[in-house]
């Protein structure tokens, strides 16, 4: 996935996107998770700030503009039912909805089910968290029409290693979608 950067024209991959090509076709990130980015996400995701969702998805849209393809449906990164209670809202699902207004796409909100309760990620290893996200999310069996032969862009908070996109993709492309692209509001960026 390109990070944030390359003012000349040129992309920067990400070694791991280097190392293990990504199931989906393009991504892009608006920010690099560290400092007051990282500070930022905590408070939309954690700590009951959902009016930041709008200004990160002007970043977005601004980060994903090569992107964007008529027709294409936005979808978030779901939640599991447990934690949207304990949450109360889809931090992903408040960033897609702002994308969609921004970038005038369509946006299903619950394209994506999380099927099953995965524990938190942080701390896991890129094969444990693919692990763990195994037939975790599936496209929501009223919705998948909504996706057949058309284009999907995921959105979600911030990437890691790219497992809990790459189980999305691998629901969307099982339910007859085109071509997955994902856009995050920040990166991981690996300490060398």
């Amino acid at each position: 996935m390109p990070l944030p950067g390359g003012r000349d024209g040129h992309r920067i991959e990400c070694d791991d996107c280097l190392k293990a090509p990504r199931p989906w076709r393009d991504g892009r990130a608006a920010l690099l998770y560290q400092g007051r980015a990282r500070s930022l996400i905590l408070a939309l995701k954690h700590s009951d700030r959902p009016e930041l969702a709008r200004p990160a998805a002007q970043w977005m849209a601004q980060a994903g503009r090569g992107l964007f393809r008529p027709g294409m449906v936005i979808a978030p990164v779901p939640l599991h039912w447990s934690r949207l209670i304990k949450r109360r809202y889809n931090q992903s699902a408040l960033l897609a909805q702002h994308l969609g207004r921004e970038v005038g796409l369509e946006t299903c909100p619950d394209l994506l089910t999380r099927r099953a309760k995965t524990p938190v990620l942080d701390g896991k290893t890129a094969a444990e968290r693919a692990g763990l996200l195994k037939n975790a999310i599936s496209a929501h069996p009223k919705r998948r029409h909504r996706m057949h032969g058309r284009d999907v862009l995921l959105v979600d908070d911030v990437m890691t290693s790219g497992a809990t996109l790459a189980a999305c993709t691998q629901a969307c492309i099982s339910s007859g979608a085109n071509h997955i692209f994902v856009l995050v509001l920040a990166r991981v960026a690996k300490d060398a």
